[in-house]
């Protein structure tokens, strides 16, 4: 009878150790496998290929997969008012802290930041300079051939503050051209019609096809460029969707971020934030 009771108890042990065993590997799998997050994103992080090199690194780290939209933010910031994207990574200040405010987001982090620049022709009308109100003043009174992106994009939106916040009006020039494009596809029409735009920096250094564009003017304060990152309200993967914002502002993804495109361009094409 012991001897029963004895191989009955230790039947149930094992039992019990083999059930906890599965649980914990079952548990291990679902953590390290995680799933798929949707990244709705402005096409200059996609566009300068910042997104193709931090995303595998972030799936290796983390199991989950991203699934990335690339759009103008304006695009965006509705995409996650619709519940489609369950992460943002954007560029437009005041409409993000908007999107936080409206409640489509508990809050913004900061990620990192580049910067703003006016491209135009070699040995045009406009030398290089750092005045970027002196540059549109210049485009708008010369009628000088413009190419706005014209797509609600955080480019888009800091080219309008800029025409804004000097009062002028730039549909006042005729040839004033709205592209409705994402950035590459704004720089080659640029390029090809020889004409003016604002673009993101990283963009810029990373486009092969510029044409007799030069860069015409940089570094003016109201030209920084700071991206932000938020989890929408109404995501379904809440954890995938914390997971990609804690990974990317922590300090090895920003130092990963400080180091892209030194190799290849001789300067970083973004500044970490964080």
């Amino acid at each position: 009878m012991k001897t029963k009771q004895s191989l009955s108890l230790v039947v149930a042990i094992i039992l019990c150790v083999s059930l906890l065993v599965l649980t914990a590997c079952d548990s291990g799998s679902s953590g390290s496998s995680g799933g798929t997050i949707t990244l709705a994103t402005t096409t200059s992080t996609y566009d300068s290929g910042l997104l193709d090199f931090l995303l595998p690194i972030f799936t290796d780290e983390t199991g989950w997969e991203v699934k990335v939209i690339s759009v103008g933010t304006g695009a965006a910031l509705q995409l996650g008012r619709d519940g489609e994207a369950d992460v943002l990574l954007v560029h437009a200040r005041s409409q993000e802290d908007q999107f936080v405010a409206d409640g489509f987001a508990e809050r913004r982090y900061d990620v990192m930041y580049n910067d703003f620049i006016v491209v135009g022709p070699s040995g045009g009308a406009i030398a290089h300079n750092s005045d970027v109100a002196q540059t549109f003043s210049d485009i708008l009174n010369q009628s000088l051939q413009f190419i706005s992106r014209g797509d609600e994009s955080g480019t888009h939106v800091r080219e309008l503050q800029i025409w804004d916040g000097l009062n002028l009006n730039p549909e006042d020039n005729s040839n004033y051209l709205e592209a409705g494009q994402g950035m590459g596809a704004t720089l080659g029409m640029t390029a090809e019609m020889n004409a003016f735009t604002l673009s993101d920096r990283g963009t810029w250094l990373s486009y092969a096809d510029r044409g007799d564009l030069i860069i015409v003017c940089e570094n003016d304060s109201r030209l920084l460029n700071p991206y932000g990152v938020m989890v929408v309200a109404s995501t379904l993967e809440p954890v995938g969707a914390q997971a990609f914002i804690d990974w990317i502002i922590s300090p090895a993804a920003q130092e990963l971020i400080a180091k892209f495109g030194v190799e290849e361009f001789g300067q970083p094409l973004f500044f970490p934030d964080a």
